[in-house]
């Protein structure tokens, strides 16, 4: 009887090689990340739709700055027009979430176990080839999204996703029309992912080496396992966000400026990732061009990558990913 108390039970502990834990496994890790990236993006959505009015210009509020025109959106649009697009971003972000994440911890392993790559490292080389993948995947929502955010009440080209859609593909060149701007957005999205997912896998695994009673706890679907406690998870997550958001700001901008230059008035000058940053800089420099509107994504990208890598962690616990 000691022995069949102690056994564990068969539902209990499947193989790791059974199918069904598998396929199980892909598909809990598929909906954590796209959960993750879902509350993320939700708790930051004001501000980025003001983000993407700044960075490109809008007509309406190129004057303000960001506090100003968060202040003016509602007035002009009501307190809805905050999340104008967000409708957009949640049909996105949770494929591109899921696929981020799933990616990551699959390339990890190939780039540890394949090309023998340890250390450190392979989390910036993982990270980086798993943010291109997420990108190419779900980039024509992103495009979408972009113009849906850019429209001003009173001023609407568009009325909805299924009208973007319909519009960008009938009158900007088919399914290349969907894919303006992924150049630049390929090039920044590497370090951004890379050194995203390299800063809190490095912040969390030597923080837990060096001070794991302060800083870490048992997880909750497998005790042997130490992680992150909470508030410890949504610092490193905000230290990392914060890293990768200035190495690729610039080229952040170029992406969006590219996503809208059908409605731009420039248009003709922003055809090309290198026509973009010249133009962008040659007009409005560094600080207003470049990198116009990096203090609000400071605000934005802190408390984004801090409720992505927490909500992530704890999806991993509550759906046994550990």
């Amino acid at each position: 009887m000691a022995g069949e108390a102690t056994a564990p039970r068969p539902s209990a502990r499947l193989p790791s090689s059974s199918p069904a834990r598998r396929d199980f496994y892909w598909l809990r890790s598929f909906v954590a990340g796209g959960v993750a990236g879902c509350c993320a993006k939700t708790t930051i959505a004001p501000l980025d739709r003001v983000k993407i009015l700044l960075q490109a210009h809008n007509h309406h509020y190129k004057h303000l700055g960001v506090i100003s025109t968060l202040c003016a959106v509602p007035k002009k649009e009501g307190y809805l027009g905050l999340y104008k697009g967000n409708g957009a971003m949640m049909i996105r972000i949770f494929p591109y979430g899921a696929i981020q994440f799933t990616a990551f911890g699959q390339y990890k392993k190939i780039i540890k176990n394949e090309l023998g790559v340890s250390g450190h490292i392979h989390r910036l080389m993982a990270g980086s080839m798993a943010g291109i993948t997420a990108v190419i995947c779900t980039y024509p929502l992103d495009m979408v999204r972009a113009r849906l955010a850019f429209q001003v009440k009173g001023d609407d080209k568009y009325t909805g996703i299924i009208h973007a859609f319909k519009t960008i593909y009938t009158k900007e060149g088919g399914m290349q029309g969907f894919y303006r701007g992924l150049t630049p957005t390929i090039v920044g999205m590497a370090p951004y992912a890379g050194f995203s997912f390299f800063t809190f896998g490095t912040l969390k695994s030597v923080g837990l080496a060096q001070a794991p009673a302060l800083l870490g706890r048992p997880c909750l679907d497998n005790p042997d396992v130490l992680v992150l406690k909470t508030h410890v998870n949504l610092l490193c997550g905000g230290i990392a966000g914060a890293i990768a958001q200035t190495i690729s700001y610039p080229l952040d901008v170029t992406r969006r400026r590219m996503q809208l230059g059908a409605i731009l008035p420039d248009s003709e000058k922003c055809l090309t990732m290198i026509q973009t940053l010249k133009y962008v800089y040659g007009n409005h420099g560094i600080r207003r061009g470049l990198y116009r509107g990096l203090s609000l994504n400071y605000i934005r990208c802190v408390p984004s990558q801090a409720v992505a890598f927490t909500t992530y962690e704890f999806m991993k616990q509550f759906l046994h990913l550990n």
